[in-house]
């Protein structure tokens, strides 16, 4: 079965940056896309960003200028840099994977972002 599992997250102050990673437990080659998702407290979970297995990418409004998603295919991992943190960037980020007919998820790592 595949697995995703994501890392890197942490509290940081405004105004930095965190790279967070999901690994796959397969060649993420044959994702068709993968993508960022994230939930703060109280809130659904909302898209961050996404990157087809062509390399499009597509943002969130609220992320967009900082926020760059990319893939790895050596280290099968897709990354997400964030920059210019804000506290409403704070939340459960989730990394998932359209493969076949189905969406395989992570199981999230946190990222808060004090004032």
């Amino acid at each position: 079965q595949v697995q995703l599992v994501e890392s890197g997250g942490g509290t940081v102050q405004a105004g930095g940056s965190l790279r967070l990673s999901c690994a796959a437990s397969r060649s993420i080659v044959s994702f068709k896309a993968m993508g960022w998702y994230r939930q703060a407290p109280g809130n659904e979970r909302e898209l961050v960003a996404t990157i087809t297995a062509g390399g499009t990418t597509n943002y969130a409004d609220s992320v967009k200028g900082r926020a760059t998603v990319s893939r790895n295919v050596a280290r099968n991992t897709m990354n997400l840099q964030l920059n210019s943190l804000k506290p409403e960037d704070t939340g459960i980020y989730s990394c998932n994977g359209a493969l076949g007919g189905s969406v395989v998820w992570g199981q999230g790592t946190q990222v808060t972002v004090s004032s």
